[in-house]
């Protein structure tokens, strides 16, 4: 069946818009970082009236920007490998065995994602703060409290997607193992987890991801020494001027790292959400 004569014209057409929709906000980012100061604030330009390095240098020096992205690398990595390695045992544990709760904690896991994060603010708010009065650990405003909140986001989807994963993965290879003489723990480090390589790197990329570009928690729950990324570009709008091309500049610096890692791992992180969304 030929397909109509409009719809070859109208496919482009939309491709096109769609193309434009997307890499306009891109070429904005990408030209106001080399852009000086006059052509983004005062009147917007299109094409710069000259190019510029200067605002990659004073992004630097307006702000601890370097410091923020040491904290924002401490807090992802360790949520990130913090949730890699709970979702992990809990994901094997409600797939392989039968115990007592087990529906109940999967439908408990699964149930977290109906609601907002911001509903858990307050209360962790105070929690953190009640405990370091009480006990001397202090969670608010810290690095620590940091990974912990980011855990009540990214832990659930985690053990959720993982159990789907370790699902499509045939029991025959458990029972071979135990025939070879592994334990749980020998079988699940030896035989599932090299398997299940593209679910677990999709895991650490969601984990890692969904706390880099976390504002709200972040905001909230740091002080100036524990401050990531995501709040720190803040620090280039003061209370007279916005310096709109070191925020461009500073946020083309904090998005190359994290898109060229996604890259790389892109295959690896389609293959394990498809795998894990199966059943």
């Amino acid at each position: 069946m030929r397909e109509p004569r409009w719809l070859k014209v109208a496919r482009p057409a939309v491709l096109t818009l769609l193309l434009a929709f997307t890499l306009t906000p891109i070429y904005v980012m990408v030209s106001s970082s080399v852009k000086p100061l006059v052509d983004v604030q005062d009147t917007f330009r299109w094409i710069p009236s000259r190019l510029t390095v200067r605002p990659f240098v004073d992004i630097w020096h307006t702000v601890p920007l370097a410091h923020y992205f040491v904290n924002s690398v401490v807090v992802c990595s360790l949520a990130m490998a913090f949730s890699v390695t709970v979702a992990i045992v809990a994901a094997y544990a409600v797939s392989r065995y039968r115990f007592t709760g087990r529906r109940l904690f999967s439908i408990t896991v699964l149930s977290t994602q109906m609601f907002p994060g911001i509903l858990f603010l307050l209360p962790l708010f105070l929690i953190y703060v009640n405990l370091g009065n009480l006990t001397g650990i202090q969670l608010y405003a810290s690095r620590l409290g940091l990974v912990i909140t980011y855990l009540t986001f990214s832990l659930p989807f985690s053990i959720w997607m993982l159990v789907g994963y370790f699902n499509s993965i045939p029991r025959g290879l458990d029972e071979s193992a135990q025939v070879d003489g592994a334990g749980p723990v020998r079988t699940l480090v030896q035989v599932i987890l090299p398997t299940a390589v593209p679910g677990i790197v999709a895991v650490a990329v969601y984990s890692f991801m969904t706390a880099w570009g976390e504002v709200l928690f972040a905001s909230v729950m740091t002080d100036e020494g524990s401050r990531t990324l995501a709040v720190g570009l803040q620090g280039y709008a003061t209370s007279n001027d916005v310096y709109w091309n070191q925020v461009m500049a500073a946020s083309l610096v904090v998005s190359v790292p994290v898109v060229a890692g996604f890259l790389l791992l892109q295959r690896h992180f389609v293959s394990g959400l498809t795998a894990g969304s199966v059943r």
